[in-house]
């Protein structure tokens, strides 16, 4: 009957997941702001409770036993539901949290951030950032801008922008020997990726004519913040969409050499969570995203 009527506590709980995602309890205390033997003892007051023990310990390291893996997934879930709720109910205590790829925040966010605080100093945003290709939404998130290969049906979807995709480099990378003026110049220039999959390069050079691929030097990476730096250094040519090389462009750092943007399907959208709603500032936010994609339609 005892375990029925009481619960684990949550600080035990959040002592599991510190331990978990760190693999030390000496990192998890100082996480937690707690002294290790603290923090062995809420694990010890889990294992008691359940009858079972959460972790293998060594001399070099910890994991969870099967029975710990059942214990932290069901941990995760009530925290996460209980910030969650929080935010819900109290929205007005903590800045508007969104979501996105770390190349779009600072090559298109940032520059705008300065102007936004201006119009609006008693708001908060806070900007979480993900390198990887997907933006997947979070659940501790209030809204996210990702890439669509085209442009989205949904109603409750804000079109940030649209891609086009141009050839950037440093000012002055050819010369007399060597020029870059005209599509049949890149042979001379290694092409630099912002993904491993090529696909922008691939898809310019077919519709500007130029050659395969394969007949090209390469430097990859995978992400445009890298390849636009690398490019601003004169490691050779880099494909980007116009938008994220704007600031760039604008301060001399790069140039559009030759050609025209190739306009693709895709676009840059953001999107609301369900938690978005309850904050005070959601509407305001959200208008002025709009009025940042207006502006973008008509400076183009």
């Amino acid at each position: 009957m005892d375990k029925i009527r009481h619960v684990p506590s949550l600080q035990a709980l959040q002592a599991l997941v510190e331990v978990s995602d760190s693999g030390s309890f000496t990192q998890a205390a100082l996480r937690l702001c707690l002294t290790q033997s603290a923090v062995s003892r809420k694990i010890q007051l889990l294992e008691s409770h359940f009858g079972v023990p959460m972790f293998v310990r060594t001399s070099r390291h910890v994991r969870l036993t099967p029975e710990g893996e059942q214990v932290l997934e069901t941990a995760r879930s009530l925290l996460a539901q209980l910030k969650s709720l929080e935010d819900r109910l109290a929205p007005q205590e903590r800045p508007f949290r969104i979501r996105m790829h770390v190349s779009l925040a600072v090559r298109w966010l940032l520059p705008k951030l300065s102007e936004f605080y201006r119009s609006h100093p008693q708001v908060s945003l806070s900007i979480e950032t993900v390198a990887t290709e997907v933006v997947e939404p979070a659940i501790d998130s209030d809204a996210f801008i990702h890439y669509l290969p085209e442009a989205s049906r949904d109603p409750d979807s804000l079109t940030l922008f649209k891609e086009a995709l141009v050839p950037v480099c440093a000012p002055g990378l050819g010369d007399a020997s060597r020029p870059l003026a005209a599509v049949q110049d890149l042979i001379h220039f290694p092409l630099l990726h912002r993904s491993a999959d090529r696909n922008d390069w691939s898809r310019w050079l077919s519709a500007n004519g130029g050659r395969p691929l394969e007949d090209y030097r390469h430097i990859p990476f995978n992400l445009d913040e890298l390849a636009l730096d690398a490019a601003a250094r004169g490691l050779g040519v880099a494909m980007t969409d116009r938008t994220l090389a704007g600031e760039s462009i604008e301060r001399g750092v790069l140039v559009i050499p030759f050609g025209y943007p190739l306009e693709t399907r895709g676009i840059y959208a953001l999107n609301l969570q369900p938690s978005a709603a309850a904050h005070p500032d959601c509407a305001l936010i959200l208008q002025w995203f709009a009025q940042q994609a207006e502006q973008h339609d008509g400076d183009r």
